[in-house]
């Protein structure tokens, strides 16, 4: 019986080893998968200030040949 508990023991502890390393390598790639969601967000950021640059700079010019006429 004692060899049996041991068994199933040692069948827990290899269970609990693949679990971890699942784990590890789920967070490595979400860790990889946030960095990458990050830069993007960055770079959307840009895009969206560079675009309202521009509008903000069409709509001076609109003014002003608004006010010309």
């Amino acid at each position: 019986m004692a060899s049996f508990d041991i068994d199933q023991f040692e069948h827990g502890v290899e269970h609990l080893l693949h679990l971890c390393q699942r784990l590890q390598e789920e967070n490595a790639s979400l860790r990889a998968r946030q960095e990458a969601l990050a830069a993007e967000r960055g770079d959307l950021i840009e895009k969206t200030e560079q675009a309202r640059s521009r509008v903000e700079a069409m709509l001076s010019r609109l003014r002003a040949m608004e006010e010309s006429l």
